[in-house]
């Protein structure tokens, strides 16, 4: 069962930000995700491809997908005739094996470029020297089956919210200087994603336009 109360507490809070709410569905059964897509929900966020793909092909096909979590090159294929944005881009790579799944699928993927901002090892995300190398690559702009939207990152796992507030106002700092220095066709500077239940607040203030959040809409798995 979906917590309403919260989940209106949430979207409340976001609306002066204009901040989009992507719900993330992790772990939690396709009955609680109808439940919330009929309370009003159509925007997902999963972390693992089979466990999205599974849960896509049962419940509404107007659906907005997107995948949160590490993405393997080799399942690119698997997402890609419907995902609506991956968040989690970590290497020139991967965005060549997105782009070329997305053309067997005659379709263009939104995709962000994770970007390392917390003091965790435990976190993926690339630095600003390798985000640097994707985004001056000579080979980007022939990916004409990808459109970069912006950047993803995570925060630490902290209680000091002015640590928080320092790497996400950082992130928003770093997306500012990079969208008025770098223009390319498939590019489009647009979203920062970042932000989750413990901290979407502190997210939104400093500029995310989309926040990840779970455990408050649909408690802890």
């Amino acid at each position: 069962m979906i917590n309403k109360s919260a989940l209106n507490i949430i979207t409340e809070f976001l609306k002066p930000f204009h901040t989009s709410l992507i719900a993330v569905t992790k772990a939690h059964p396709v009955e609680v995700l109808q439940e919330a897509y009929d309370f009003g929900l159509n925007v997902f966020g999963e972390n693992k491809v089979q466990e999205l793909v599974a849960k896509a092909e049962v419940l509404p096909k107007d659906i907005q997908w997107h995948l949160i979590g590490h993405l393997q090159s080799n399942k690119v294929k698997y997402i890609a005739p419907f995902i609506h944005m991956i968040h989690s881009v970590d290497s020139f790579k991967l965005l060549q094996e997105i782009n070329k799944e997305a053309k067997k699928n005659d379709r263009i993927i939104r995709c962000l470029l994770q970007v390392y901002i917390a003091n965790e090892d435990t976190k993926f995300g690339l630095d600003q020297k390798e985000l640097l190398a994707i985004l001056t690559h000579p080979e980007l702009e022939q990916l004409e089956h990808i459109q970069i939207k912006g950047l993803m990152g995570m925060a630490t796992n902290t209680n000091d919210k002015a640590q928080i507030r320092k790497e996400f106002h950082g992130l928003r700092e770093l997306f500012h200087t990079l969208s008025r220095t770098i223009t390319k066709k498939n590019i489009q500077w647009s979203e920062i994603s970042m932000g989750m239940t413990s901290d979407y607040e502190i997210a939104a203030e400093e500029g995310s336009t989309m926040v990840r959040i779970g455990s408050a809409i649909f408690g802890s798995r």
